[in-house]
């Protein structure tokens, strides 16, 4: 298990490396600069702007500076939307605000997805299996993006009902953790119904049903369990990325974490906050991946994890 982790753990510095140096040279080829707007500063200005944040070198030299200043912690000071504040505060303030929220949406997901899918494989083929797979479909169908607004225009505007913008209160967080969690929630239900199908008609199945074993104690204890896996396999990534919040809902509905002010960066071109929030869910990423291989193993015993690598 020690060196099965340590080999990971090497990797996971190798993808890190990869997916910065991939991102900084893509993001270079971009036309344009982070100085240059509306009001353009006069050539001079611009010139100092540059030698001042080292954008006057050659690409490549850049990348060797960046990385450098990787490995010794350092991810740069914003160039525009925060001037001159090290990215890396920047995303320990902005991250705690896109983690509630995101764990909140992941908790429901799970624990709603989970017992969905299992009660869609028990009723297999009947009209609670074809409604719930109806409502999963759309689930995955459906943009963030629409489902948020939808959900803004009714419960908010219309009815009046909960708030939706910023996070005044306990209420402020049930629409956007609702539709943050909506499209994880669909994902593991049909996940689960489809390995649950594939579970329930093994032999240890039967003889438990044969033992008169409660139907409900053998979807969910003695079922569910082997079914889990391919459920893990999605919550790795997902969790990465609904733990930064979702950078369209939290745009759609003011919140000030760090998916909102990644596209903020995006727009505003501040090079070291887009390469910082980059790097930071890449390696959370990689990170939450290494988990769920290790979970594997608790799961189910039989899986050998020194083949994983």
């Amino acid at each position: 298990m020690a060196k099965y982790v340590i080999e990971r753990l090497f990797q996971a510095v190798v993808v890190v490396l990869l997916i910065a140096s991939i991102t900084f040279l893509l993001m270079n080829l971009v036309p344009g600069g982070p100085f240059l707007s509306e009001k353009s500063p006069s050539p001079q200005v611009l010139a100092a702007l540059e030698a001042k944040y080292g954008l006057d070198q050659p690409v490549l030299v850049q990348l060797k500076t960046y990385l450098t200043d990787l490995f010794h912690g350092d991810l740069g000071v914003s160039f525009k939307m925060q001037k001159n504040r090290p990215v890396l505060d920047i995303i320990t303030d902005m991250f705690p605000v896109s983690a509630k929220i995101g764990l909140f949406a992941l908790l429901w997901a799970i624990i709603v997805g989970i017992p969905l899918g299992c009660i869609a494989a028990y009723h297999r083929g009947k009209k609670l299996d074809s409604f719930l797979r109806v409502v999963t479909t759309l689930g995955i169908s459906v943009p963030s993006f629409v489902l948020a607004t939808s959900l803004m225009i009714l419960f908010g505007v219309k009815w009046k009902l909960l708030p939706i913008v910023g996070l005044s209160s306990w209420m402020s967080y049930i629409l956007p953790c609702f539709s943050l969690g909506f499209l994880p929630m669909s994902y593991v239900a049909r996940l689960t119904r489809s390995s649950m199908l594939d579970v329930i008609n093994q032999d240890y199945v039967r003889t438990a049903r044969a033992k008169g074993v409660p139907p409900w104690l053998v979807v969910f204890k003695h079922a569910l369990r082997n079914s889990l896996i391919p459920v893990l396999s999605y919550l790795g990534p997902i969790t990465a990325f609904t733990l930064t919040g979702g950078f369209v809902v939290e745009s759609v509905f003011n919140i000030p974490g760090l998916g909102r002010y990644f596209i903020q960066s995006i727009l505003n071109r501040d090079y070291p906050i887009i390469m910082g929030t980059t790097i930071f869910l890449a390696s959370l990423l990689v990170m939450m991946n290494l988990i769920v291989d290790i979970l594997y193993k608790f799961v189910d015993p039989r899986v050998d994890l020194s083949r994983r690598s």
